[in-house]
């Protein structure tokens, strides 16, 4: 099977002062292309800084990170921006869009920033929202729309360049619950349709959806398993 994405014994240290602040020491892992992975643990196990790697939103003090064929590890902010909007979407609980945009001008942004033109920028976000069925509402602004529907702009605007990967942090952290299971009805959709899912979560009926779950404690992988029994989400007729 093809791994997208290759950590080997990846090490993160912050520093006080003098003092080494050690938080991830030695994570080891693949992850292969389609995969639908959770990725739990308590607060302070390292979770939240293994996300941010994985993401190249920061680099780590020691080992290896591929992603997608490319050695990210030792790579400069420049290069690290350019692979976060080329190979990664990213979904977050606060949602992060621009509230004087519209949803399907906030799904394009990312667009902007790679040279599309106006007209296909146009097309290709109505496509995800689509995708996330929300093309009745691509014109409202985030004011306008529903908790839920503002993550389901997130989620489209994640998936517009056809990312290698889609990384969710915490995405039904600010949800009900009724919610919380149309969102992760939307991410099975996603990963059914061939994208690789990394899910962050610390929530455990959340967590049943993936198919693989990789626990953290204390900056060290303590379990990583498969899942026999994903929930299954029944589809609407």
């Amino acid at each position: 099977m093809e791994s997208i994405l290759h950590l080997e014994h990846i090490l993160k240290s912050y520093y006080l002062g003098k003092q080494e602040l050690p938080v991830l020491k030695g994570i080891t892992m693949d992850i292969h292309k389609n995969e639908y992975v959770a990725l739990m643990g308590p607060s302070g196990s390292g979770k939240s800084t293994l996300m941010n790697i994985l993401g190249c939103l920061d680099s780590p003090t020691g080992g290896k990170y591929v992603l997608n064929g490319k050695d990210v590890s030792r790579m400069l902010d420049d290069e690290l921006a350019t692979v976060r909007n080329k190979e990664i979407g990213f979904v977050f609980q606060q949602f992060n869009l621009l509230p004087r945009l519209t949803a399907a001008e906030n799904v394009a942004l990312p667009l902007v920033y790679s040279g599309v033109s106006k007209k296909e920028r146009a097309e290709r976000a109505t496509a995800v929202l689509e995708k996330v069925r929300l093309t009745d509402r691509m014109h409202h602004k985030p004011n306008e729309l529903s908790g839920g529907q503002c993550q389901r702009v997130a989620i489209a605007r994640a998936l517009i360049n056809n990312p290698a990967i889609i990384l969710a942090d915490e995405p039904t952290g600010n949800l009900d619950s009724k919610t919380s299971h149309e969102i992760m009805e939307i991410l099975c959709k996603i990963h059914d349709d061939g994208n690789t899912v990394i899910l962050v979560t610390h929530e455990e009926d959340i967590s049943l959806f993936a198919h693989r779950v990789i626990r953290l404690k204390d900056g060290l992988i303590e379990t990583d398993k498969i899942n026999s029994n994903p929930t299954v989400i029944l589809q609407k007729a």
